[in-house]
């Protein structure tokens, strides 16, 4: 068998038993067994599992991920999201599709915190979802905006696919986090330009005059304070140079839990389920790492990735040509499997290929520019049939909106995602300038 074929029959393997709904981190640790073993042998497969496990788990830049997880699940048990879209909708109340605008923003502020697309969606539709419909929005609108906007919890730092990008291409975590400041605004505006777009166009999916929009209260705006408390303390104390990125999740962490507590919504049970959900995520996030690390190992015994670097140079196309050609391939990917599965699986074979290109941008502008590209290119997944993970969080808590209105619901969204796409491509300045503010 050819390297080229072995590596076609690794994929195969793969997409046949996550068809069969195998989990993707037993998928490609199975694929990447298999492929190891046709190689090399079982003993020298016995022995990267021997040393390859520790070596991945002992690293201390992963203990960033289950931190940021914490910090996200204190602030989803800690009674912070009503405040956060009762501030926002009354913000957002004198324009047409306000409430459906200021879920946009709360899901924005929210995500400044918490690092989790899903974690995002499920917590402020929960809160904005009974709201939206009693003003009589439609399930549509509704749904779409809520499983659109919480893809802003991986957009706006922290993010977790984020870290797991920068573990993986050692690149500054915290410079990362500075790349996606302006992207993420972006994205919040596009949602909110998308929603006035939408109920203009397409009437009778928001009430043309809400009589009875809610009004700004200081108890609410009180309520929203500690969420800027924490992204102050938490950014300012790693772009400050006070701490690193791990401390400051630490710090964000026990900030966060000190704010439920003040709220008084912490419970003992509410206390161990954080723990408990944080090293379930963790768990398979941890899993996924393992299995794509020897998936990616039985590929790099193929050769294939570097063959494949080296003829793309050879082919002499614009280096935003190949980029265009990848996120075109992780769109569809997107579909097809999660956005850290997607992560961990190609960046090792597509960024040699990247860095290797000339753009024209120190390497280091380009490692931080195409991190960012990517993690906007994955939230399409998100959305996308047939996995469409939000979607099917926010339509779940809505259960009396059929699963296809809620695709139709993101499609507004999805197009400003493209829009949003193809500006950061063209324009990489959007990603890297505040970047030369961080030391």
């Amino acid at each position: 068998m050819t390297p080229v074929q072995l590596t076609v029959a690794i994929f195969a393997i793969m997409i046949v038993l996550m068809a069969l709904r195998t989990p993707i981190a037993v998928a490609m640790f199975v694929a990447g067994a298999v492929g190891y073993v046709a190689q090399a042998g079982w003993l020298p497969l016995s022995s990267f599992l021997n040393t390859q496990a520790f070596a991945r788990f002992a690293s201390y830049d992963l203990s960033v991920i289950p931190l940021f997880i914490l910090m996200g699940n204190f602030a989803t048990q800690g009674g912070i999201s009503k405040a956060l879209f009762e501030v926002a909708a009354a913000a957002m109340s004198r324009f047409k599709g306000g409430l459906a605008m200021g879920a946009v923003i709360a899901c924005a502020a929210f995500g400044a915190i918490c690092g989790s697309s899903v974690a995002t969606a499920a917590t402020i539709t929960s809160v904005a979802l009974p709201e939206m419909k009693r003003h009589g929005y439609s399930g549509r609108l509704a749904t779409g905006t809520l499983a659109a906007s919480g893809t802003l919890g991986i957009l706006i730092p922290p993010s977790v696919p984020l870290v797991i990008y920068a573990i993986l291409t050692e690149q500054n975590i915290a410079k990362l986090f500075a790349a996606a400041m302006i992207p993420g605004a972006i994205a919040m505006l596009g949602y909110i330009i998308a929603i006035a777009i939408y109920v203009r166009l397409v009437p009778g999916h928001a009430p043309e005059h809400d009589a009875d929009a809610p009004s700004l209260s200081a108890r609410a705006v009180w309520g929203v304070l500690p969420i800027v408390v924490i992204f102050l303390i938490v950014f300012g104390g790693i772009y400050g140079g006070k701490f690193t990125p791990t401390e400051g999740a630490a710090v964000g962490a026990a900030a966060t839990f000190f704010a439920a507590l003040v709220k008084r919504e912490m419970t003992w049970k509410k206390f161990k389920f954080c723990f408990y959900a944080t090293a379930e995520a963790s768990a398979m996030i941890f899993l996924i790492f393992l299995g794509a690390d020897l998936m990616n190992s039985a590929l790099t015994l193929t050769q294939v990735p570097g063959q494949l670097a080296a003829l793309v140079q050879n082919w002499g196309l614009s280096p935003f040509m190949v980029v265009a050609a990848i996120v075109g391939l992780y769109i569809v990917l997107g579909c097809l499997m999660d956005e850290l599965s997607v992560l961990l699986l190609t960046i090792p074979i597509f960024f040699p290929v990247i860095m290797g290109l000339d753009f024209g941008m120190p390497k280091e502008s380009v490692a931080l520019w195409f991190g960012i590209v990517v993690l906007m290119t994955v939230s399409f997944g998100l959305l996308s049939p047939p996995v469409g993970l939000n979607v099917y969080v926010v339509n779940g808590m809505a259960r009396d909106v059929p699963i296809a209105e809620s695709y139709r619901g993101v499609l507004p969204f999805l197009a400003s995602d493209l829009v949003r796409l193809l500006l950061l491509m063209l324009f990489p300045a959007l990603s890297l300038w505040l970047v030369q503010f961080v030391g």
